[in-house]
């Protein structure tokens, strides 16, 4: 048998051992496999169809109408004079004590932040009747939630980047103090690229169910339109991260494996030029011959 053909019944095991281990988790845990399968099919319907309906004219014109009803300017001003107060209320008090003047300004700063909340109160109000023109299922509805889920999703893949950033400095000093080979470095911080990959996307996808629901009640939708909604974007999102980090780790694993057959390349040819030499390779590791006479 070559290596050729060992080669491909060790891949053949491998692929059988992975298809065998999904059918039986998929057995053990029918939600979660629900839960994917459907986002897939979200994902697909998305792809293919698009993001949302269009709005009609009568729809466009009243959104339009009820969005531009909304007073920025008064909001922007109201936030202003809100800092201000603060920075007088901030500068005014001491460490662990608030005399008479500090209370003055911080009667104002109080004031001031009713006025600002009462102000984005109504704002978000008219919003929220804007949204409910427009629709959940609408270009409008559609684009918000994915625009939403988007800024996590990098806000998360950010995380781990910086996270890896400082992990493999301080992984590589440990290194440099315990002599260890540039292996196992990498091993390691292939190891650690991969958990700082995960929990920073199953963060942002936690935290986007989470602020899933806000967005959903602001389109004033029927309770049974708003839970399907809700159920086909949270399982969209958990498909598309579970596909993402498969990937990855789907990736790291066949850089690994390339890695040790280059290795192995490597051992054989060297092996083969000693030739003479007595060298030979098994399962991987150069063998040498010990029958050999002293003087060579």
């Amino acid at each position: 048998m070559n290596n050729n053909q060992a080669d491909s019944i060790v891949v053949s095991n491998v692929s059988s051992a992975i298809v065998t281990a999904a059918k039986g988790f998929a057995k053990r845990h029918k939600v979660i496999t629900f839960s994917y399968v459907y986002g897939m099919s979200i994902l697909c319907a998305i792809v293919l169809i698009g993001s949302g309906t269009k709005l009609t004219f009568d729809q466009q014109r009243q959104y339009n109408q009820i969005m531009n009803s909304i007073d920025l300017q008064a909001e922007y001003t109201a936030a202003s004079k809100y800092h201000t107060s603060y920075a007088n209320y901030y500068q005014s008090k001491g460490w662990f004590s608030c005399d008479a003047h500090c209370q003055h300004y911080k009667s104002i700063m109080d004031r001031r932040k009713s006025e600002w909340e009462e102000i984005k109160a109504e704002g978000n109000a008219r919003m929220s009747d804007a949204k409910s023109v427009a629709g959940l299922f609408s270009e409008v509805g559609v684009t918000e939630v994915k625009d939403s889920f988007w800024d996590y999703f990098n806000s998360g893949k950010q995380f781990a980047k910086r996270q890896s950033w400082w992990d493999a400095l301080f992984m590589g000093m440990r290194s440099m103090s315990r002599d260890e080979s540039f292996i196992e470095y990498g091993l390691k911080m292939l190891m650690q690229v991969l958990i700082n990959f995960s929990m920073g996307l199953i963060m942002a996808l936690v935290i986007f169910i989470f602020g899933l629901w806000g967005i959903i009640s602001s389109y004033q939708a029927n309770p049974l339109t708003a839970l399907f909604f809700f159920v086909s974007a949270a399982s969209a999102a958990f498909a598309f991260v579970s596909t993402y980090l498969f990937a990855i780790y789907g990736a790291a694993a066949g850089g690994v494996v390339g890695v040790v057959k280059m290795a192995e390349s490597n051992m054989r040819i060297e092996a083969a030029r000693g030739g003479g030499g007595g060298a030979r390779v098994r399962n991987g590791y150069v063998e040498r011959n010990r029958n050999r006479p002293h003087y060579q």
